[in-house]
């Protein structure tokens, strides 16, 4: 598992922190424009910061998420599920901020990587208390 499963989540980490910077170098560009996206208080602009910083909070849960895997030898089923748990919520949230952020009426989809995230953090608490 340790070079399988959350060998996806280190990857996944480090194409995330590019993606945050790219996003960001995206969202720079135009800040100074002061209607840009509805204005810096609207729900458009403010979900497109979400998902810019959504990009590297996750990626660090996931760099965190390998390291310790590695480190304690981690190897089982709790394990592998935590590990996917980590990453569709890292895929999800900011697709569902991109989302969000045209069509307010998919706000439920949050349930999707908030789900995924807290089920994946109780987990690998879980499988660290039982070592």
């Amino acid at each position: 598992m340790t070079n399988a499963v959350a060998t996806l989540n280190l990857q996944l980490a480090w194409v995330w922190i590019f993606l945050g910077f790219a996003s960001g170098a995206i969202l720079g560009s135009f800040f100074h424009r002061e209607g840009w996206l509805g204005g810096y208080g609207s729900l458009r602009r403010r979900m497109y910061r979400l998902g810019h910083i959504s990009f590297f909070g996750l990626s660090i849960l996931n760099l965190l998420f390998y390291f310790t895997v590695l480190t304690l030898g981690l190897n089982d089923a709790i394990t592998a599920w935590a590990s996917r748990g980590f990453i569709v919520g890292a895929i999800a949230m900011p697709v569902c901020c991109a989302l969000m952020a045209h069509f307010p009426s998919t706000r439920l989809l949050f349930a999707v990587p908030v789900v995924s995230l807290l089920t994946a953090g109780a987990l690998t608490a879980w499988r660290i208390a039982t070592l």
